[in-house]
């Protein structure tokens, strides 16, 4: 009896052995690489679901936009009554009724505006000083596109050609803080042609400075900059940031002399009185913990008076949610303000964007009726705007350029929004200003008071977000899944086409499993993801096919120059730029791909990976593509998800025309109508400009608009300019390798 159950307990230890090995003797691969094969085998059907599933998600996300709410207690907004009364708004009367009569004159502005600006920040009993600074020119700063360097544009008054420009500054010390952090509030303005609007917008921010300096709750230095304009808002913002951050040292101190109070000036400057020379004594307050910028804009002929909100600044940087949660809890619910953030207006005519809003009405309603928590859609109506706003929000991001003054402020990691305030008809009356100069004087200290409030920097709530109305966003955790979505089926893709034959497509490219070979006998589960063994990779033809990609990438490297160049040429026409640009570029690809005939062993290898093994040089740049959008979302992710949604497809569908001819009619009717389509939305020029032809009308497009808009973006050191230039455009000209494959 021992015996025989000895016999079983060896018996079942050799089958046990057994089972984590195949017939041949082989490890059972692990679940991962049992799934990874897997999805390798179907790369067609998976490319298929996970692009279509990607695109519906991107619809689904105004449907997921979650509430806005106050993370951070201490802010508590709405907590303290305020206390802006109508002797502030007298005051402000009188300040904007004195800038007036500075406007009516016929010396007009010039140099008595800044005084009359310094004047009147002297008179609350605060620190004052000016601030002069150059105009910065405009250079092509290539390494600087991800951080601006903290010494670029900064010119010294050495006698340039160009008068300075002034700031004014005024410093409120905090009566119950200790001096380590302050709140900065901007208002810009032109002393030589000051307007209406930038008479109300420094009145109103004097009343609000003038009134905060006579509080007794204040914790944190409260710092007013009139920024001077004339040469640029955001120069004037960002060259007072740099001095204020980044002090520099004078390199030649034969043209500056010391004066009493240890300050340098320069020589043409010493004869001035001792107060002028204060007066440009730099006074710096506490670290900052947050700026508001206040700009008054024209009657909106709207019910309410209108707050619009600018967060966007440089590559998709955003401010704290807590920030604009503070302005629209305060502007809605304790002034009655309308409260707007940037939509595509042309979005709110959409019919297939109100079909599919309809559409999700409908699936939920149906959902609904069986199960009312099965229920998830909004309103068509609701679901219209919120995409609209979501299509701005992604697109502000996505450009890299900041919407407003409270982007140089993000360049320091400061948050801040700007303040685009509209009344609800024209200021000429003396009650309505009075009623609107007190709610929003009352809004900016409720945002000054809560931002008081803190004891740390902005860190509760979301940085990394998109807006689909004041009130309503989409988180990181959210608007990634798209994105996940429509780069997962690169990797596969590109997998697929390596280990693949040549010659086969790339819906069954990777057709790894030879099932019939199975013995039936055996266990499904130990073979069925076994390798066909009479598949062998491809020797070093991976090498041919990289080394086509790396020299369209040099190619386009070097194209990403010429605009620059080209802004150079004197008396150019942007439309001129632009078909210079498409035929030097041509040029330089042509002579880049001829000049290496000398070099015959890379000519022939980028001969084999073009024409004799497409599949390995479309896994190449497939493979490329998806690493370049990687890069581009931990850089911008804006920019990351609208390229994936126009590269994506035209990866996936590339393949070379003589072999699509050779399929069933209605196949290749599909597959060459899908490559037209995608190959044209993937050129930059031609997607801008048709996404701005049906925003705008086509009528007022021309080519020469795709020359300003690149010189826009590098000008600002966006990196959507270098994600254009070295992901997008290689990866076209690779893809017009694979379609033209003879």
């Amino acid at each position: 009896m021992e015996q025989e159950q000895g016999e079983r307990v060896k018996q079942e230890r050799i089958d046990a052995s057994l089972e984590g090995n195949t017939f041949t003797g082989k490890r059972k691969p692990r679940l991962i690489g049992r799934l990874g094969l897997l999805l390798i085998s179907y790369s067609g059907l998976v490319s298929l679901v996970c692009c279509l599933a990607g695109f519906i998600a991107i619809l689904l996300l105004p449907v997921l936009a979650k509430n806005t709410y106050i993370s951070e207690n201490a802010l508590m907004p709405g907590s303290a009554n305020p206390v802006f009364s109508y002797q502030d708004v007298t005051e402000a009367n009188k300040f904007i009724a004195e800038l007036l009569h500075w406007k009516s004159k016929k010396y007009g502005s010039g140099i008595g505006v800044p005084r009359l600006v310094a004047k009147y920040m002297t008179s609350t009993g605060s620190d004052v000083y000016h601030h002069r600074f150059q105009p910065s020119k405009k250079e092509f700063r290539p390494l600087q596109f991800f951080s601006r360097s903290s010494c670029s544009g900064m010119v010294h008054d050495n006698g340039n050609s160009s008068s300075p420009a002034v700031n004014i500054v005024g410093v409120i010390r905090a009566p119950q803080g200790d001096g380590k952090e302050s709140i900065v509030l901007v208002t810009p303005y032109n002393p030589e042609a000051i307007s209406v609007t930038d008479a109300f917008s420094l009145g109103l921010a004097f009343s609000i400075f003038s009134h905060l300096s006579q509080v007794s709750w204040l914790a944190k230095d409260v710092v007013w900059l009139a920024a001077d304009s004339r040469y640029g808002e955001y120069t004037s913002v960002a060259s007072w940031l740099r001095a204020y951050y980044d002090p520099y040292f004078l390199c030649n101190s034969g043209d500056y002399t010391k004066t009493s109070t240890g300050t340098y000036i320069s020589l043409e400057r010493a004869e001035e009185s001792p107060e002028e020379v204060n007066s440009e004594v730099f006074r710096r307050a506490g670290a900052i913990a947050a700026a508001l910028v206040i700009k008054i804009a024209n009657a909106s002929q709207s019910v309410k008076d209108t707050v619009q909100i600018l967060a966007e600044a440089s590559n998709g940087q955003m401010p704290n949610l807590d920030l604009i949660n503070v302005v629209h809890y305060l502007a809605v619910h304790r002034q009655g303000l309308d409260v707007k953030v940037g939509t595509v207006s042309s979005l709110l005519k959409s019919i297939w964007l109100k079909m599919v809003g309809d559409l999700f009405e409908w699936v939920s309603e149906t959902a609904g009726s069986v199960n009312p928590q099965w229920k998830f859609a909004i309103p068509a109506s609701d679901f219209l705007e919120g995409t609209a706003t979501l299509a701005s929000s992604m697109y502000q991001q996505a450009l890299g350029i900041p919407t407003g003054l409270h982007g140089a402020f993000r360049d320091y990691q400061v948050d801040a929004v700007t303040l685009e305030i509209s009344p609800k008809t024209s200021l000429d009356n003396d009650m309505l200003r009075t009623a609107f100069i007190l709610k929003m004087g009352r809004l900016v200290e409720g945002t000054i008071r809560s931002i008081n409030n803190l004891l740390e920097k902005f860190h509760q709530s979301f940085f990394l977000y998109l807006l689909t109305a004041p009130n309503r966003f989409v988180s990181v955790g959210v608007y990634m899944i798209p994105f996940m979505l429509l780069i997962l089926p690169l990797p596969v893709l590109a997998a697929a086409l390596y280990l693949g034959k040549s010659s086969s497509d790339f819906s069954n490219a990777a057709n790894l499993v030879d099932f019939s070979k199975v013995n039936k006998k055996q266990s499904l589960s130990h073979h069925a993801y076994d390798l066909d063994p009479s598949f062998s990779l491809p020797s070093w033809q991976w090498v041919n096919a990289v080394k086509i990609v790396l020299l369209v990438h040099a190619w386009a490297a070097i194209v990403s120059v010429l605009p620059c160049l080209l802004d150079q040429l004197p008396n150019r026409a942007p439309t001129t730029s632009f078909f210079v640009w498409i035929v030097l570029s041509t040029l330089l690809l042509l002579s880049t791909w001829y000049s290496c005939s000398t070099y015959q062993g890379l000519v022939g290898g980028l001969q084999e990976a073009c024409c004799n093994n497409w599949a390995v040089l479309k896994a190449a740049t497939v493979g490329f593509a998806s690493i370049g959008l990687g890069l581009m979302s931990v850089i911008n992710f804006a920019t990351a998800q609208i390229g994936a949604m126009l590269l994506v497809p035209m990866c996936l569908f590339v393949h070379p025309i003589k072999h699509i001819c050779k399929a069933v009619k209605m196949r290749a009717a599909i597959l060459i109508i899908s490559n037209l389509v995608f190959g044209v939305l993937g050129f930059p020029p031609a997607a801008f400009l048709l996404l701005k032809g049906m925003s705008e009308g086509f009528s007022n497009v021309t080519p020469g608009d795709f020359v300003d808009w690149v010189e826009t973006l590098w000008s600002w050191n966006s990196a959507t300019y270098l994600y254009l230039f070295l992901v997008q455009l290689p990866c076209w000209v690779l893809c017009l390798f694979i379609l033209l494959h003879r």
